[in-house]
C-alpha cells in the first residue's frame, strides 16, 4: 500500500491490549480495523479517519504519520473504553494470550518513490 496521494485511502489494523488486573493471567488483545486518509501538506503529512473524528495526526514522512496515527488510535481506544464511550471502528477480533510470551501479526508500511 503506498499513501502518496492526497485522496488515497488506506486501511490499518489498530491493536488494542487491555490490561490484566493481576501479573501472570492473560490478557485481551482487539485488534480494529482503522481506515486513513494521508494528505500532503507544505510541511509534512496529515493523516485522519474518516470514522472518527477525533482521531488525526501531523508528522514529517508518510512512515512517521502512520506510525502517530496508529499511537493516536490506541490511546484513543483506552480513552474511550475508560469512559463506557462507543468506539466507532470496526472490532475484527479479540482474542486471549498469556503475558509471557506470545505473538501477534501487524502490517509494516514502507513508502516507495
Amino acid at each position: 500500500m503506498l499513501f502518496m496521494g492526497a485522496k488515497n485511502c488506506g486501511k490499518r489494523t489498530v491493536c488494542a491490549i487491555l490490561p490484566s488486573p493481576m501479573k501472570n493471567k492473560s490478557i485481551t488483545i482487539q485488534e480494529y480495523e482503522l481506515p486513513i486518509v494521508i494528505h500532503e501538506e507544505d510541511e509534512g503529512f496529515v493523516a485522519t479517519c474518516p470514522l472518527w473524528s477525533d482521531c488525526y495526526a501531523q508528522a514529517d514522512t508518510i512512515e512517521e504519520v502512520i506510525t502517530e496515527m496508529s499511537t493516536v488510535a490506541s490511546s484513543l481506544i483506552e480513552l474511550y473504553q475508560e469512559e463506557d464511550m462507543p468506539i466507532p471502528l470496526t472490532l475484527k477480533s479479540t482474542s486471549t494470550k498469556q503475558p509471557k510470551e506470545f505473538t501477534v501479526s501487524f502490517p509494516v508500511i514502507v513508502s516507495s518513490s
